[in-house]
């Protein structure tokens, strides 16, 4: 297999996909939780949870179990992530928190959700 001049140009693709289809993902998920729960802000706060769920690879029980070596791994691995990782997932947080605007912004213009 010989060098794709595209390149570049997939990888350009495929992080802009990720950025839009992690804003879209979690700004529907935050709507339906501040929509059910009317918790305007709940996911905002969530979601650094999930996203070192998402960042660490280790089973979650382990850091009952082994404490130490599990906060050690999980700063080893938000310390490695790249640039385009952290991009992707603070478009994460941006759906979350306009997710909350949004929210907000109906809740004042009259609409009620459940």
């Amino acid at each position: 297999m010989g060098d794709c001049p595209l390149k570049g140009e997939k990888r350009l693709i495929q992080l802009v996909v990720s950025i839009l289809l992690f804003f879209v993902l979690f700004f529907g998920i935050a709507f339906i939780l501040n929509m059910l729960l009317r918790q305007s802000w709940l996911m905002a706060f969530i979601y650094p949870i999930i996203v070192l769920l998402i960042v660490d690879d280790i089973p979650f029980k382990t850091y009952f179990t082994n404490t130490g070596s599990a906060f050690q791994s999980l700063g080893n691995r938000l310390v490695g992530l790249t640039v385009v990782d952290i991009v992707i997932l603070v478009s994460g947080f941006i759906g979350t928190v306009v997710s909350g605007v949004v929210i907000k912004m109906l809740r004042k213009n009259g609409y009620q959700m459940f």
